[in-house]
């Protein structure tokens, strides 16, 4: 894997009745590095209405996932196999309590490309919110094979 690296993020999260889902998709380019057999991509995000970028480290190895964001949002969200992790993610409109029961870590790992996904449940101030699954995508940008058409 190159240090340069093109990453899709996409969200799925499922209303309670399972009827409805919300589906998010982001491609932007960012930094990869491994250390002590653990996996590192840092990348930039901006909000739209906001100047403010937030710096994002995800940071991932077998069955345990975590994300840092700074910035125009502060968390740090730890998804791990099996386990209830609590989080306080502060937003530009106050903080709120953010429960993550992670059910499922799946890393996919080749020579030029990582597939990391998980599923977990949502609560939010101890409330269940909603199940959900993430899929990032992390390939190098010299053999990603990604064009834009214009």
């Amino acid at each position: 894997m190159t240090k340069e690296v093109l990453l899709t993020l996409q969200g799925l999260q499922f209303d309670q009745r399972e009827v409805d889902s919300d589906k998010i998709e982001m491609v932007t380019v960012g930094d990869y590095f491994k250390k002590n057999d653990r996996h590192y991509v840092v990348y930039e995000e901006i909000t739209e209405g906001f100047e403010q970028p937030t710096k994002n480290r995800l940071k991932f190895s077998d069955h345990m996932v975590e994300l840092t964001r700074n910035g125009l949002v502060n968390v740090h969200m730890v998804f791990q196999e099996n386990k209830k992790n609590m989080s306080n993610y502060n937003t530009p409109f106050g903080q709120i309590l953010v429960g993550i029961d992670t059910k499922r870590i799946n890393i996919d790992e080749k020579e030029d490309n990582i597939v990391v996904e998980v599923d977990y449940a949502l609560d939010i101030n101890y409330e269940f919110l909603s199940d959900c699954h993430i899929k990032i995508d992390i390939r190098s940008k010299e053999n990603s094979g990604f064009t834009l058409l214009t």
